[in-house]
């Protein structure tokens, strides 16, 4: 019985741990880019030759 208790509060544990990660993770999307992240793509355009075999 004892076992089994233990894992019930290793359960919560890391269920408590992933919420608070994913906290984390959008209140640094949010406020990142006041701390200088830049999250936007790069805006380079690139064009390379494509040669097509068509028999």
């Amino acid at each position: 019985m004892g076992q089994r208790k233990m894992m019930g509060r290793l359960i919560k544990f890391l269920i408590y741990v992933l919420c608070l990660c994913f906290i984390g993770l959008v209140g640094y999307a949010y406020v990142g880019p006041f701390f200088g992240a830049d999250f936007s793509a790069p805006k380079n355009e690139v064009r390379q030759p494509v040669t097509l075999d068509v028999d």
